[in-house]
């Protein structure tokens, strides 16, 4: 049975599209956050990642980001509560003085059999790591944004179809949709031709499956797909390379991409 996660394509082709670009990439120590810090360490950009706990995996990280390349900083802290945010904002800009690219990733979630069992402290976590902390990042990072910046934000299947026992988690997730489609048509972030997108992953094998979904393995999860299959995180991080890079989405605001394995879903 297997238990890893995929974070790098073994084969992966570099072509330097985010060459001198800075990103800040949001639960970037493990899963699709790490995968998006090494595809954009293979495409020649500089990288902040931010994560919760695991310095060892946050650590291990940042030496493959190196080893490609990049300058990779870290900050340690639960970017749920805004004060976090407004501190590893500082710390970033400190060192990079603007920023190109954020990739809002960080999640939570909590598998519930009913909706009695949700508590009111479980649904403000979801809210403020889901969600509060993707408004917190936007905000403060605002003013230091260059002109042409990118934000993407990582949203999940489950926004557009549902999840019977991921309840909170999937309405945070649709709170990021509604979020990447209102920023992208502010006239503030028009003006300074941001573009804002977001990618909804399917069942993606991350640290997240095996810790919160009881029961799950790599050979079930992913089952219901067309692919009859989950897929590895390093099959996701190409669409946020995509959204990043002006050479290849320079018209492109307010969608989102869809990563999940065959599913045909509205919007």
């Amino acid at each position: 049975m297997s238990t890893e996660v995929l974070v790098e394509n073994p084969n992966y082709l570099s072509a330097n599209k985010l060459k001198g670009k800075k990103a800040i990439v949001t639960g970037g120590d493990s899963g699709i956050g790490a995968a998006v810090v090494i595809a954009y360490a293979h495409e020649g950009a500089d990288i902040g990642i931010v994560y919760h706990e695991n310095d060892a995996d946050a650590l291990q990280v940042k030496q493959r980001a190196e080893e490609l390349g990049a300058t990779v900083y870290l900050y340690k802290g639960d970017v749920g509560y805004e004060h976090v945010v407004k501190e590893a904002v500082d710390y970033f800009i400190d060192k990079f003085k603007s920023i190109d690219i954020l990739v809002n990733n960080v999640a939570e979630q909590h598998e519930r059999d009913s909706i009695v069992d949700i508590t009111e402290a479980e649904v403000q976590r979801e809210f403020a790591t889901n969600i509060y902390s993707f408004m917190y990042f936007t905000k403060y990072l605002f003013p230091y944004f260059n002109e042409g910046a990118a934000i993407i934000n990582n949203a999940s299947v489950n926004a557009y179809r549902g999840h019977p026992y991921l309840l909170t988690y999937s309405t945070t997730k649709s709170a990021v949709v509604g979020y990447t489609r209102s920023l992208s048509v502010r006239e503030e972030f028009i003006k300074k031709k941001i573009r804002v997108n977001c990618v909804a992953p399917g069942p993606i094998w991350t640290p997240l499956i095996p810790a919160t979904m009881k029961g799950m393995t790599h050979e079930k999860f992913g089952l219901d797909t067309p692919m009859k299959r989950c897929g590895e995180a390093y099959e996701v991080a190409p669409s946020f390379v995509f959204l990043a890079s002006n050479q290849d989405s320079s018209y492109m605001s307010g969608q989102c991409l869809h990563v999940n394995g065959g599913a045909v879903l509205n919007g």
